[in-house]
């Protein structure tokens, strides 16, 4: 079996918002300073961690994920999105051993295990000196069989508190310090309730000033040897031939729509759509034969949504014409009468009978699998604190088996030419999905049901 490899480090932590996500921008930007092509993953489902890894490393960053995804996916994808990279950074999510299952299967530690990774756990050592010593014995010897390669320090309140956690570390544990970052509020990423800012709307600076701490206070020589000595992977590859333009395909796409998968696009270009990019906040609606609506935070610009009135209306007109259109959690949202958040009410576009509602704590969050009216199942996700509310007259795509959906019971809103789900789905767990967008749009009614 052909094999390959490439320099690669998966970086990981105890817990949540133990700043593994700082570490992977700023090590990722720190080496793309110094020339190298860097190739960035993000585990899981997120859309908005791997923004941030694309802006650190000017490359797209590529989900995976073991839900979604089956390991010889995996395994391409890594192959693939990593030829022409010199190095590859993974960055994990949750705890290193942390997944929905008691066996471990959906863990960054088991993706490590994969993709024969080296791992560099991040520790957020606030408050803490000789007590990092059993935390990190723990974690070294729970699955013996995976590679902790070093570990860096978070949130290290001084020199004395390093030196304490360092000796601490060499008298019990035997394992690498690669670095010490300081508390330092101004290099945090801001959150709200779907998680970090996307980067579109922080500061440019910020990356900037990530890396530059990162570079200052990791070794950062260390790492990348570390990263050179993971073990070859057998190639595995999905080829799928390119088919001549079939569709145009509308793709709304700013910072109210901000949330597509990097592969999803490229499987619908690889099966003839050519993507038209407008902007919902200021565009009208180009000439296309079809429409994407992503996910993203429609509600945080209701406001300026509500505005382009001509686009709303072109939309409306659009989908009463029998346009084909793919909706995914925001884009629903977008579809709807009205949203209403926070006592605040702004029109949508009204080409679905329904209203939305904003709830303070999320109406669905994790996995979700779906069943098809053929008996398929799908694997996806859904994160969104919305409500549909005062719907009628719609048939519904799929049941939902786990998950919330619209209504705990369905997802996939059908009405007229549109399918509209909460549910997130990647092309790599859905492999069929593009083609059947793609066709459906070509035949101008949908068949992905």
């Amino acid at each position: 079996m052909a094999i390959f490899n490439i320099p690669r480090i998966l970086i990981s932590a105890s817990n949540r918002s133990c700043g593994k996500t700082t570490l992977s921008i700023g090590l990722s930007q720190t080496l793309t300073k110094k020339g190298f092509s860097v190739q960035t993953f993000k585990k899981g489902p997120d859309f908005i961690d791997p923004m941030w890894l694309a802006g650190a490393s000017s490359k797209d960053c590529h989900n995976l994920d073991l839900f979604m995804m089956e390991k010889e996916a995996i395994i391409s994808s890594f192959y693939t999105e990593t030829r022409g990279a010199e190095i590859a950074i993974i960055e994990g999510n949750m705890g290193l051993y942390d997944g929905f299952d008691l066996d471990g299967k959906t863990s960054s530690s088991n993706l490590a295990r994969i993709l024969k990774s080296p791992i560099i756990l991040v520790i957020d050592s606030q408050r803490m000196t000789r007590g990092i010593a059993p935390l990190l014995l723990g974690y070294l010897g729970f699955e013996p069989d995976i590679r902790i390669s070093g570990v860096i320090l978070n949130k290290v309140s001084g020199a004395r508190h390093e030196k304490k956690l360092r000796e601490a570390i060499g008298h019990y544990c035997g394992i690498e310090v690669l670095g010490a970052l300081p508390n330092l509020p101004e290099i945090e990423i801001k959150q709200r309730h779907l998680g970090l800012f996307p980067v579109a709307e922080a500061t440019g600076e910020l990356i900037g000033k990530i890396s530059e701490k990162v570079a200052n206070s990791v070794d950062v020589a260390r790492i990348i040897e570390i990263a050179s000595s993971a073990l070859a992977l057998p190639i595995l590859e999905r080829k799928v031939e390119a088919k001549e333009c079939r569709v145009k395909l509308g793709v709304a796409k700013d910072t109210a729509f901000c949330f597509y998968y990097p592969q999803n696009l490229t499987s619908l270009r690889k099966e003839g759509a050519r993507l038209v990019f407008f902007d919902t906040l200021k565009d009208s609606l180009p000439d296309v034969d079809g429409l994407y609506l992503g996910g993203g935070f429609p509600e945080v610009f209701m406001n300026d949504l509500e505005k382009n009135v001509g686009l709303r209306g072109q939309i409306k007109k659009a989908v009463s014409s029998g346009m084909p259109v793919y909706a995914e959690c925001g884009g629903l949202i977008y579809l709807a009468r009205l949203i209403q958040w926070k006592g605040q009410k702004r029109e949508m576009i009204g080409a679905i009978p329904a209203d939305i509602e904003i709830r303070e704590k999320p109406k669905g969050h994790g996995y979700v699998v779906l069943q098809g009216k053929d008996g398929r199942i799908i694997k996806g996700h859904e994160f969104h604190y919305s409500e549909v509310v005062n719907l009628s007259n719609v048939d519904f795509a799929y049941q939902v088996l786990r998950g919330q959906g619209v209504d705990g019971i369905h997802d996939g809103i059908v009405y007229k030419n549109i399918l509209a789900s909460y549910t997130h789905i990647h092309t790599l767990g859905t492999p069929e999905w593009a083609e059947g967008f793609v066709s459906s749009v070509k035949k101008g009614r949908w068949d992905l049901l």
